[in-house]
């Protein structure tokens, strides 16, 4: 990695682009002056530039970068037409919104630095893109009129912007060279594009590993020759915030070889674990320690790369919180270091010089704490069904890595139980779980409820103030139902608090710090709120770092296993195992669309067991309360045929069952009912346990 600076520039240009420094005057009407003509001039070489590279097939010597020129030749040798003038269709939304979902991560990181770059370059006739790795771009902000511009030759989202769609260009060349990249007007391939003025750099995950790009992007007149370094700074608060999250749980040690270098963005992070492992090497580190990037091994003990021991040295720190470490590097020479610990660290590391070595953990495995008996985890929600399984392993390998949790899913399939599943089954279990429902209380209750306030702070406050729930939820799991639903004000608020990780109570002048893990759940779709405006975009992908969806009742293959086991928590008044499910309701549930999901399963067991009498140990069809049966939806056989033939029936084979109304099954049951007791209206009224009217009138019987 090459370290970003003030005075670096790319390579090749300076003979084109001095021309604009050395033809300025210093009346402020002779630099207009000046900088036109210096624009004429350099536009005059690019010009010549390209007459010799497409015309007369001559790669120029001198003029242009490097990266320019390989770029010209992969375009050219990949049959590139430089006066191409068609349109390139975007891609489908179906395939942006995959593409999206993919980069969620960086996309939730990206969207307030490039909101604080954007400011840089306000009014400014730019705009700041984002692509990810092939190219395409996730997302833009800019100024109005650039945008419409820009427009016209496609730089927008959904747009593919990679060398082979739309040749030389600071995006799809960033992404070649790994190395950022500025692309002046005309040395842009294809000639429509000279337009633009682009300065790029690419984006890399902690590992290593490619995540995108990040772009200025201007009219090639009002050329600037700090873009560049600007898109750095952007990069480099980007992958900072990216390496901070992932190693959330560890220590990290803030270094430079000069004392004023701590603090600032040339600093370089290592991540420590609570044994004194090195887990993670962020670039600019790597530059400070001569770590060839290409390394992706492991970094070995703290004291492998220092003289001085992981535990002396947060020894020191705890003394002088704020003061430098001067670490000895074993390679010879000093660094100064600030290491930061965060409470959730201290929430998952074992105490680094008490506990024996047998019982640390290993770098890098997650801190779990066992579940205490008959607590709700992921893995107590495994009932056999492939797409909740699908869900749980997902949601299984992000917990404790701060990562946000969006569960989405119809009303009563379980969201928070399974949001409350996350919490149990991560490094957070001890502490607390925090739900609200944001549907649930009213828009001007709901600000109050989140971020708490302070004595009189508003009418009917009490003396004594509030805590609120994002407040409460400290050192454990906010889980917020319904998001999808919040108020777009309290949108606004909530996004700054996940992004500051502090939270401004009503009334208070001080933000309090606070750590929290973030489920959302909602049963709307969230990418088309955002597209109505009735949801924050930029909220959108700081809330879904991961999506989980939930599947319905209706289409899980698991149903008996649920049935068994939500009887076996509600009939805590008998024996376990001694209540049973006579097939018939068992297949009637099974079949049934159940609109209201496992919310509604539970109510229907909860009568059928209130019904069964003492003596009574099978839920029958007369157990199910009645209005069960009166809803006029249809009922789907979802069980698969059998591998064999099954033997034939004693009795006649009942009609198909597939796609009937909930009145032909309940005719079935109460003629089934009547022919057990030789027609009898009342005993069959009362084994279906209704009353004698109204049997006669499901009969078709009027009085």
């Amino acid at each position: 990695m090459e370290q970003s600076g003030p005075e670096e520039r790319p390579e090749g240009r300076g003979a084109v682009l001095d021309v604009q420094k050395k033809s300025t005057p210093t009346g402020v009407g002779d630099e207009k002056m000046g900088q036109t003509l210096a624009r004429s001039e350099q536009a005059a070489e690019l010009a010549m530039l390209r007459r010799k590279f497409f015309e007369m097939g001559e790669v120029p010597d001198k003029g242009l970068p490097e990266p320019v020129i390989r770029s010209w030749r992969r375009c050219r040798r990949d049959g590139l037409d430089e006066r191409a003038s068609g349109r390139l269709d975007n891609v489908s939304r179906s395939e942006f919104s995959v593409a999206r979902e993919r980069s969620g991560l960086l996309l939730s990181h990206a969207s307030g630095v490039m909101e604080h770059l954007f400011e840089q370059i306000r009014s400014s006739g730019s705009m700041v893109v984002l692509s990810d790795a092939e190219g395409l771009i996730l997302h833009a902000l800019g100024d109005p009129t650039f945008v419409d511009r820009a427009g016209r030759v496609a730089l927008q989202p959904g747009a593919d912007w990679s060398e082979r769609q739309r040749g030389t260009n600071a995006v799809g060349s960033a992404l070649v060279e790994r190395r950022p990249v500025e692309i002046f007007g005309g040395e842009h391939y294809l000639e429509r594009n000279n337009i633009l003025t682009c300065s790029a750099a690419p984006i890399f995950d902690p590992r290593g590993e490619m995540l995108g790009v990040l772009d200025i992007s201007g009219d090639h007149r009002s050329y600037q020759p700090h873009t560049l370094g600007l898109a750095r700074v952007g990069v480099r608060l980007l992958e900072r915030s990216l390496f901070e999250s992932e190693h959330a749980r560890h220590v990290l040690f803030a270094f430079h070889p000069r004392p004023e270098g701590v603090g600032g963005l040339q600093e370089g992070l290592l991540a420590v674990s609570a044994d004194g492992e090195i887990v993670g090497v962020d670039r600019q580190a790597r530059t400070l320690l001569g770590i060839a990037d290409a390394h992706r091994g492991g970094f070995g003990g703290f004291a492998n790369l220092f003289r001085n021991s992981f535990g002396a040295a947060m020894d020191r720190a705890a003394r002088d919180p704020v003061g430098l470490l001067e670490l000895e590097l074993r390679a010879g020479g000093a660094v100064f270091a600030r290491p930061r610990v965060s409470l959730a660290w201290y929430a998952a590391a074992s105490p680094v010089r008490s506990a024996p070595r047998s019982s640390r953990r290993s770098a890098g495995e997650p801190a779990r704490k066992a579940a205490k008996p008959g607590t709700i985890t992921l893995d107590s929600l495994s009932t056999g069904d492939a797409t909740l399984q699908f869900a749980l392993d997902r949601a299984g390998k992000v917990v404790g890595k701060n990562i946000p949790l969006l569960v989405q899913g119809e009303s009563g399939v379980g969201k928070e139980l399974f949001a409350q599943a996350c919490h149990n089954s991560g490094p957070r279990a001890a502490g607390p779980f925090v739900a609200l429902n944001c549907a649930a209380i009213p828009e001007n209750l709901i600000e109050s409820e989140l971020f708490g306030y302070t004595g009189g702070a508003f009418t009917g406050a009490r003396r004594e103030g509030a805590v609120g729930r994002i407040q409460q939820a400290h050192g454990g799991t906010l889980f917020l139902d319904e998001i999808g639903d919040m108020p777009l004000a309290m949108q606004a608020r909530l996004l700054r608090v996940l992004q500051e990780r502090r939270v401004l109570p009503i009334g208070a002048s001080e933000a309090v710090p606070v750590d929290i893990a973030l489920v959302c759940a909602t049963h709307r779709v969230l990418s088309e709120e955002v597209k109505s405006g009735r949801f924050r975009e930029d909220l959108y992908y700081r809330v879904n770092g991961l999506t989980v969806h939930l599947p319905p009742l209706r289409e899980r293959t698991d149903i008996r296993c649920i049935v068994m086991k939500l009887i076996e928590e509600e009939a805590t008044d008998r024996a376990p195992g001694s209540v049973q499910v006579g097939e018939d309701v068992m297949h009637f549930i099974e079949s049934y669309p159940w609109p209201g999901n496992i919310r509604q399963l539970q109510n229907v067991l909860r009568v059928a067991l209130a019904l069964l009498d003492d003596d009574e140990d099978e839920i029958r069809p007369h157990h199910l309360p009645e209005e069960i049966f009166s809803s006029d939806v249809s009922v789907h056989d979802k069980r698969s045929a059998p591998a064999a033939p099954l033997p034939a029936p004693a009795e006649p084979a009942a009609a198909p069952r597939r796609g009937r109304k909930l009145k032909e099954f309940q005719a079935d049951v109460i003629q089934r009912a009547l022919d057990e007791v030789d027609g009898n209206v009342s005993a069959a009224a009362r084994q279906l346990g209704i009353s004698r009217n109204t049997l006669y009138r499901k009969l078709g019987y009027k009085f």
